[in-house]
C-alpha cells in the first residue's frame, strides 16, 4: 500500500511535516470531500470486506467507498503512517424508532492525541450527521460545525455524540413527510468508551451486518458525500441534496426519483463510482435518514 496513492486519491497535496490541528482536519476534510460513505457491495452481490489491503483497493485503487469499518480503518492507516498519535475506538450507534443505543459495538472511530489533548477524528458516519472537524474531547462543550453544532458528553466513562440541528426547507411537497428526512433538531448520534480497540474487535459485526435481516444496511442501499457546502445523498431511488445554512438556521433539502439509468449516471457524476456489477437500489422498511 502506497500512502502517496492514498494522498493522491483524497486530492490532498499539502505539507504533511506537522501534526498538527489544521493538518488532521485537512485530511479528514479531503477524506470525506473524496471518499462516500457507501453500502453498495452488498446491493451488487459482494462483501464489504475488513481486510486493510481489501479496503485499499475497493476505495484507492478502484475508485469507490466504503462504511465506517473500512473508511475510518483506512484514514487509522493513512494517520498512523505518517506519525499522528491514534486509537481505534468502538461506537453504539443510536438507534431513533427503538429510543436505545445499539446492544453491539458496531462502530469505529478514531481518538488523535495532538500536543497532550485528545480529539475525535470520524470520517465514516455519513449523510448530515458527518462530522467535517475534529471534535476536542471535552464533556458538554458545543462545537459549532458547518453541518450542526456537535456536543460530546460524559457520563460515568461513557461518551456521547449528539448534534443540534437547523430547520429544514424542503421544496419538493411530496417529499415532505418522507421517512428519509431526519425531524428531531437535537439528534443523539453514539455513544462509545476510551477503551482501545483493534480490526479484529469488529469482526463479528462486520459479517452481522452483511447477513441480519434486522440490518439497515440489508434494507437500504445508500451512497452520500460531502461537498464544499453540503451532503449529497442516493438512498435506494431518491437521490437528495442537503444545502447547509442555505438561510439562517436553515438547510436546504432537494429531492429527485431516479429510474436505474439515472441511478449509474449520477454514482460517476456525483459519487465518481463506476460498479462493476449491477447494482439492485433498495429502500426498505428500515430506517435511514439523510
Amino acid at each position: 500500500m502506497d500512502i502517496e496513492a492514498y494522498f493522491e486519491r483524497i486530492g490532498y497535496k499539502k505539507s504533511r511535516n506537522k501534526l498538527d490541528l489544521e493538518t488532521l482536519t485537512d485530511i479528514l476534510q479531503h477524506q470525506i470531500w473524496a471518499i462516500p460513505f457507501e453500502n453498495l457491495n452488498i446491493h451488487c452481490g459482494e462483501p464489504m470486506e475488513l481486510g486493510l489491503e481489501a479496503i485499499f483497493d475497493q476505495i484507492v485503487r478502484r475508485n469507490r467507498g466504503g462504511w465506517c469499518l473500512q473508511v475510518n480503518q483506512l484514514l487509522y492507516w493513512a494517520l498512523t503512517t505518517i506519525g499522528f498519535e491514534t486509537t481505534m475506538l468502538g461506537g453504539y450507534v443510536y438507534i431513533p424508532p427503538a429510543s436505545q443505543y445499539s446492544s453491539a459495538m458496531c462502530h469505529l472511530l478514531l481518538q488523535v492525541t495532538i500536543d497532550g489533548r485528545n480529539y475525535i477524528a470520524d470520517a465514516g458516519f455519513g449523510s448530515s450527521y458527518q462530522m467535517w472537524q475534529p471534535l476536542e474531547l471535552i464533556s458538554g462543550k458545543d462545537q459549532p460545525q458547518v453541518p450542526c453544532i456537535f456536543r460530546l458528553t460524559e457520563e460515568t466513562g461513557i461518551w456521547y455524540l449528539d448534534q443540534i440541528r437547523r430547520e429544514q426547507y424542503i421544496p419538493n411537497q411530496e417529499f415532505l413527510n418522507s421517512d428519509l428526512l431526519e425531524k428531531n433538531k437535537y439528534r443523539k448520534i453514539y455513544s462509545f468508551t476510551l477503551e482501545p480497540r483493534t480490526i479484529e474487535d469488529f469482526e463479528s459485526v462486520n459479517e452481522h451486518l452483511q447477513m441480519s435481516a434486522a440490518s439497515v444496511f440489508i434494507s437500504n442501499s445508500f451512497c452520500s458525500l460531502q461537498t464544499r457546502d453540503g451532503v449529497h445523498c442516493l438512498v435506494g431511488f431518491s437521490l437528495a441534496f442537503r444545502k447547509f445554512s442555505y438561510k439562517d438556521s436553515m438547510d436546504l433539502v432537494e429531492f429527485k426519483t431516479l429510474n436505474e439509468e439515472e441511478i449509474e449516471e449520477e454514482l460517476k457524476n456525483i459519487f465518481n463510482i463506476s460498479l462493476e456489477k449491477k447494482l439492485v437500489p433498495k429502500h426498505g422498511d428500515k430506517l435511514f435518514t439523510i
